[in-house]
């Protein structure tokens, strides 16, 4: 009888366990079950989008704002990134989108600078002035081969 209470024990121990790290495996992987945000989708045309990674944040004034959500190949050989806003975000329609780098060598982010429209940006709109990312490689193999 002994046992069997401490092998119910230990089961409910490695159960709780195994739980806790499936949930800590979620969050750290930025993949949420419990949490479903209102969002809506805004588009932008980049020239150059080297580096940035469906998932990578967008910030706005510093604060993160929404999650790319998707890039692909679109008209004119442009990359079309498609923009997953929170709710409550509102974006004008003159504002402009850039790619942006943390740190030196980090991870991809867009930025959106505000601009000084009243008109907003409604779910399924243009951010029309972007700013594609700097390659570090192509500036550096400009500057070494002297084209810059």
């Amino acid at each position: 009888m002994k046992k069997i209470n401490f092998d119910a024990i230990v089961g409910l121990f490695v159960l709780s366990g195994f739980l806790a790290f499936a949930y800590m495996s979620l969050q750290l992987g930025e993949f949420s079950v419990f949490s479903m945000e209102k969002t809506y989708s805004v588009y932008a045309t980049f020239g150059n989008v080297s580096g940035l990674k469906r998932g990578a944040i967008i910030e706005m004034a510093g604060v993160n704002v929404g999650k790319v959500n998707s890039i692909s190949l679109g008209e004119n050989d442009q990359a079309k990134v498609q923009l997953q806003i929170n709710d409550g975000v509102k974006i004008s329609d003159d504002a402009i989108a850039s790619v942006k780098t943390q740190g030196i060598i980090g991870d991809k982010y867009i930025k959106i600078s505000p601009g000084g429209s009243e008109e907003l940006l409604a779910d399924g709109g243009v951010i029309t002035e972007t700013e594609s990312a700097l390659d570090l490689e192509e500036l550096v193999s400009k500057y070494i081969f002297g084209k810059v």
